[in-house]
């Protein structure tokens, strides 16, 4: 464990303290020298093992803490259920390999309470590298942010849950705003996306009616270990989605790495190499304009946490057209960028912690095929 070097002997109390853990000297370097590059954060300490993370978390509560997976002794799945157990704090996964079993416990540790994953930045030279670091220190700053909870120790409930049962209640608007006709559901996440995504997915009973499109900002390689982790929590079959095919009622489709995902007139999804928006491929814009184009007021769309702004406009655009629109509320949201982008635009019928996302999706569900109501 290395403590940090600060200019002039002390540190200064505004800038945001990270703790690097990464059990290669060369990537912790690298990660050191750019996370001490930003005027507002500095890094106060480096552990090479999850052990030694967890003994100076305990010590010094950094404000932010990157983790690395596969480490000796302790590794980053462990450690995040650790530090979140005794001393919580905000966590970014940042990771270089896309091997199954590293994939498999990234995800784990999201489930344990890390904030978000990132991929660990190129070096000097290469052409992604300031793309790569200027995520880095972006996503750690704004995870610096973030309150956290301690997570207790969990213990496994006997007996399953019945999917769709949970009880919760809604606003009595989204049952009358059901209709017979809506055909697909859209949802949109960025940071913070994944736990939600399997808050929602959990929810959702075997006969679900309704393919349900999914555009959730990952780093590249981490999309086809996302659908088997959320595989066997998925009320409905989830699949990372392929061009042409036709959309099945009570499916789930991820987006793939590197592609815009929209849908056909004649039901099928259309995937494309067109150019990124808002930076992104995929982006949930291209999406919920497709689905908006084709589908209008037979649509549902859901907005979910994530920085910055992408799908806010077009989830607008949606609720104009008559579609079923709905935002994650901000306090169970991880960033209130896309869907505090939405409220402010309007954009939503409805704003809403996952769990009502879900039990509004299922009521959606049950009122499709009921003749409407007539006026009074």
């Amino acid at each position: 464990m290395v403590p940090a070097r600060v200019r002039g002997g002390a540190l200064r109390e505004d800038r945001i303290k990270v703790l690097v853990v990464e059990d290669s000297a060369v990537v912790r370097e690298l990660l050191v020298h750019l996370l001490n590059s930003d005027p507002e954060m500095t890094v106060v300490g480096t552990a090479h093992n999850g052990e030694e993370a967890l003994e100076f978390v305990k010590r010094h509560k950094p404000d932010v803490i990157t983790m690395d997976i596969n480490m000796p002794r302790m590794n980053g799945f462990e450690a995040t259920r650790r530090i979140m157990e005794t001393a919580p704090a905000p966590i970014v996964i940042v990771s270089g390999s896309w091997d199954a079993s590293e994939v498999d416990t990234t995800f784990r540790a999201l489930e344990a309470g890390a904030l978000t994953a990132v991929a660990r930045p190129q070096g000097p030279g290469h052409p992604e590298h300031e793309r790569t670091a200027r995520e880095l220190i972006q996503t750690v700053k704004l995870m610096a942010e973030v309150k956290v909870v301690r997570r207790w120790s969990r213990v496994r409930e006997s007996g399953g849950r019945d999917r769709g049962e949970s009880g919760v209640s809604i606003p009595p608007g989204v049952k009358q705003e059901a209709r017979a006709e809506t055909e697909i559901v859209s949802l949109g996440a960025s940071t913070g996306g994944p736990m939600v995504l399997h808050a929602i997915l959990s929810q959702l009973p075997k006969d679900f009616p309704l393919p349900v499109l999914i555009v959730q900002h990952m780093a590249p390689g981490f999309i086809q270990g996302f659908a088997a982790w959320l595989a066997p929590v998925s009320g409905i079959p989830i699949k990372v989605a392929g061009d042409g095919e036709p959309l099945q009622p009570g499916h789930a489709y991820l987006a793939p790495d590197g592609f815009q995902m929209g849908v056909t007139r004649d039901g099928r999804i259309a995937l494309s190499r067109a150019q990124a928006e808002n930076g992104l491929r995929p982006s949930v814009s291209y999406l919920f304009r497709s689905v908006a184009e084709v589908y209008g007021r037979r649509a549902a769309a859901v907005l979910l946490t994530g920085m910055g702004t992408d799908g806010a406009a077009e989830l607008k655009s949606l609720h104009e057209r008559g579609a079923l629109t709905i935002a994650q509320d901000q306090n169970t949201s991880v960033v209130f960028g896309m869907p505090g982008e939405a409220v402010r635009l309007g954009a939503a019928s409805y704003v809403l912690p996952p769990e009502k996302i879900a039990a509004a999706l299922v009521t959606l569900a049950k009122e499709r095929g009921k003749p409407e109501k007539p006026a009074e």
